[in-house]
């Protein structure tokens, strides 16, 4: 049995689960689906093709699927689409996507904390948390388990690597790789997040490949091509030291704390950058 309170508002259309609960002063547009049990808070305002998954909490004065803030919007349709059991806090702002169908994706078990903000075509794994005041312009991508530190800005298209942990104060312009562990302004990328891939059961030899292929990528001084020859060819396969050949060798922005031009294909054109 659901618990609407009489003060919020439902427009006609909007389509509600089981067990919702709307509390005094919440707004759901009439394009919105709610799942199961999904909780809305005082003052919440849910907007547009907006879906929220099963069991999910927004709290007070959340803003979600509302118009994107790129200049180039005309119009067109667009989505949100939020997992089941997250928890979007206070004042969080996640703007719907901009390009006839495109989608701004959070996954499961995110915890987005107070005063966050999640621009168009950003996609979040599951389990990431992003802590007070974080910033993602559009187009950026953040892996499974990845943690963001508070007031953290990450430009477009840069993509966080899963199981990564940024320093909270950074400024992030290239790509963070995962399994890694850094923070500032310029950013230093310290090393392995050893501490979270224990927390997540990667074994000591899991561990220790990782180690070897993170110290040939980045402290051998090999220019980024060779380095991750080296790495497929010194280094112990394994789905994971697959996944970091693979996220390297496909960066656009370059990894952070290499040479943007020695990854991947040509950055975004200036034109493209300022339309965003």
């Amino acid at each position: 049995m659901s618990n609407i309170h009489p003060t919020a508002v439902i427009e006609e259309g909007a389509q509600l689960g089981e067990n919702v609960t709307l509390e005094p002063y919440a707004i759901v547009k009439k394009n919105v689906v709610l799942g199961d049990n999904v909780t809305i808070k005082s003052h919440a305002y849910i907007d547009g093709y907006t879906t929220i998954g099963e069991g999910t909490v927004i709290y007070p004065s959340a803003s979600i699927g509302t118009k994107t803030q790129a200049k180039k919007y005309a119009g067109e349709v667009t989505y949100v689409k939020i997992g089941k059991h997250c928890e979007i806090r206070e004042f969080v702002t996640i703007n719907a996507s901009c390009g006839e169908g495109s989608t701004v994706e959070v996954g499961d078990h995110c915890l987005i904390m107070a005063y966050c903000h999640i621009a168009h075509h950003c996609k979040l794994g599951n389990h990431v948390i992003m802590a007070n005041g974080a910033m993602l312009a559009g187009h950026v991508e953040v892996g499974d388990y990845a943690n963001i530190g508070g007031m953290t800005p990450i430009h477009q298209y840069v993509r966080v690597g899963a199981y990564s942990m940024v320093g909270g104060l950074s400024r992030i312009t290239n790509d963070i790789p995962p399994y890694t562990l850094g923070a500032g302004i310029p950013y230093r990328v310290a090393g392995l997040n050893l501490i979270g891939l224990k927390r997540h059961d990667f074994s000591l030899e899991l561990r220790k490949n990782l180690t070897k292929a993170f110290k040939i990528t980045y402290r051998e001084g090999h220019q980024i091509r060779e380095a991750l020859e080296k790495v497929e060819n010194e280094v112990e396969k394994s789905p994971v030291i697959n996944h970091w050949l693979d996220f390297c060798r496909s960066s656009k922005r370059g990894l952070i704390g290499l040479h943007v031009a020695e990854v991947g294909s040509e950055l975004p054109g200036i034109k493209d950058l300022l339309e965003e």
